[in-house]
């Protein structure tokens, strides 16, 4: 589903952010075991921090996997229609992640408005919890418009060849070896 231009870079840029935390979730869950177990230090909020910058990175991977349509299905259904079906089926499970997506991205803003309000801090360094969730619903709201995209994107791409016939050319075969 690659094009080019800037939606390419807009969904580059989030997988970058999605990576990035990432790599900041794994180095500081290794600095924090070495650390305990090899010298009884700790990293002060490291428990806080690393929580945190987890859901950003499941926000920020949520938007990616949508657009990219990489998250886990179950084709059995999907895998016997025609393309005609496939695209139908396709764009009403794109439909149906949309609103689930807004739904979610908005009721996470005003998580981010109450945690705001409240002044709710880390334990050991008395970090505000705000920005880490307000970063985190940028990961969501992405996802909408991404979706969108992925939307248009799969209604105005040309059908196969094979919808034409009305033969599914593109289910695998089945079959059976000894």
């Amino acid at each position: 589903m690659r094009g080019s231009g800037w939606a390419d870079l807009f969904i580059g840029g989030a997988e970058r952010v999605a990576g990035s935390f990432l790599a900041i979730v794994t180095a500081l869950t290794f600095v924090t075991v070495v650390l305990r177990y090899g010298f009884s230090i700790s990293i002060p909020d490291s428990y806080d921090l690393s929580r945190n910058a987890l859901g950003i990175l499941i926000f920020w991977g949520i938007a990616v996997t949508g657009f990219r349509g990489e998250h886990i299905t179950v084709d059995l259904v999907w895998g016997v229609m025609p393309p005609f079906g496939r695209r139908v089926l396709d764009a009403l499970s794109t439909v149906f992640t949309l609103g689930c997506m807004t739904v979610f991205a908005w009721t996470m803003a005003t998580k981010v408005v109450g945690a705001h309000a409240s002044g709710e801090t880390t334990y050991d360094l008395s970090l505000p919890i705000w920005p880490f969730y307000a970063l985190a619903w940028v990961g969501l709201a992405i996802s909408v418009p991404l979706l969108i995209l992925r939307l248009v994107r799969q209604l105005t791409r040309p059908l196969p060849a094979a919808a034409s016939t009305g033969s599914n050319t593109d289910a695998t075969p089945i079959t059976l070896s000894h």
